[in-house]
């Protein structure tokens, strides 16, 4: 994927679920003590997006205090807000404050779970936008949108079509010069149009659909995500697990991976495991090299995979160290491996089956973080693949 960013429409009242809001907007509802919000960001970050753009409105510093400036999987959160409501079109004006690249966008009140990055993938070049069709409609009452058919991947309206509008677009930022200078609708002013001049393909899905906006999935939504995204999960240290540790390794040429990892990584996607990095960088905090040096590798790394379909859930790092040069990480923190609040950080963010998962590393500070943690944990071998089929298996 080149530069490309991620927009959340995050701006809606609810009106036909307020009485469950309890003052909240939708998206930060909590479903087994995690955000809405929480889950669409998770399921997104995998992928390498720039950044993440989340238009607010209706009671929007719940959601500028929880997630404004932060950063999930290594890409920042960045919370922009209508002063009034101006519609689903409307709130995509918020985009010109920012340098926007060409973006996803994405309701934040559905859950739609596509491979992006093949979405992405399928854009036509003279076309401005790409929209992910849902061949499942008993997943959602709201119809806004479901006279849609396609001819050689080009949208266009047809009565009683099975298909409806999924909720994921890709788009040209060029789509701001498509906006009128107010109140609209997405779903009734800017698709139409775009939809009418023959600029707007599609793909058809029937993948995990979830749709919080109406009562009657409001019920189950709990129960679903439960069942969706409760996984195993394998929590990773990097250096002399997933590359050789030659000693600070900071760089792409310096970075091989270790026999049998590329195999192993895709037989954990296969499992459906999350994948986590939970590794010291005390490089940093000893001057050897910069954040960024780490960042720009793992975001390398990280375009690097997905073009094989292998994606890390999350990358939690720790800069410090207590005998470093840089006085800002020259301290004892419980974020450093023997530590375990890296690990603590992705179960607060995570539905995860902890029986299940385990972690694997090669110092002893990776064992206590473990027990800690109370996950089973096993010191890397010759070969990951083969260890992880072993630990699968017997955990």
């Amino acid at each position: 994927m080149k530069k490309i960013d991620l927009v959340i429409l995050a701006g809606g009242s609810g009106s036909r679920i307020k009485k469950y809001l309890k003052n909240k907007p939708k998206p930060m509802m909590k479903f087994n003590n995690i955000f809405f919000l929480q889950y669409l960001i998770n399921n997104f970050s995998k992928y390498p997006f720039n950044k993440i753009y989340i238009l607010t409105g209706y009671k929007n510093k719940i959601i500028f205090k929880n997630f404004h400036r932060k950063k999930y999987n290594l890409i920042e959160t960045i919370c922009l807000n209508e002063k009034k409501p101006l519609g689903t079109g409307g709130a995509l004006l918020n985009l010109k404050k920012v340098k926007i690249n060409d973006f996803v966008l994405t309701n934040g009140d559905t859950i739609f779970d596509i491979d992006i990055r093949s979405f992405i993938n399928s854009f036509k070049k003279n076309k401005i936008g790409c929209m992910a069709l849902s061949s499942n409609k008993k997943n959602t009452d709201n119809f806004k949108l479901n006279n849609l058919g396609l001819n050689k991947n080009i949208i266009s309206y047809k009565k009683n079509s099975p298909l409806m509008n999924g909720g994921i677009y890709f788009f040209k930022k060029n789509i701001i010069n498509y906006l009128p200078k107010n109140n609209s609708s997405l779903e009734n002013d800017i698709l139409p149009k775009i939809i009418n001049k023959k600029l707007l393909t599609g793909n058809i899905y029937n993948n995990f659909f979830l749709d919080i906006g109406s009562p009657k999935y409001l019920k189950i939504s709990k129960k679903k995500l439960q069942n969706y995204f409760k996984r195993p999960a394998v929590f990773l240290d990097r250096d002399g697990v997933i590359n050789y540790d030659y000693g600070y390794v900071h760089k792409r040429k310096d970075f091989k991976f270790k026999k049998g990892v590329i195999d192993g990584l895709k037989h954990l996607v296969k499992k459906k495991y999350y994948i986590f990095i939970v590794t010291n960088q005390a490089g940093i905090a000893k001057g050897i090299y910069k954040k960024n040096d780490f960042l720009n590798l793992q975001n390398t790394l990280k375009q690097e995979l997905s073009k094989k379909n292998i994606y890390f859930d999350d990358v939690q790092y720790s800069p410090f160290h207590r005998k470093g040069i840089i006085l800002k990480y020259k301290k004892t923190s419980n974020l450093r491996k023997p530590g375990n609040q890296m690990i603590l950080n992705i179960f607060k963010k995570f539905l995860i089956n902890k029986k299940k998962s385990f972690m694997i590393g090669d110092k002893n500070s990776d064992k206590e973080c473990a027990k800690k943690s109370n996950l089973y944990f096993s010191f890397t071998n010759s070969n990951f693949l083969n260890l992880t089929k072993k630990i699968i298996k017997n955990i």
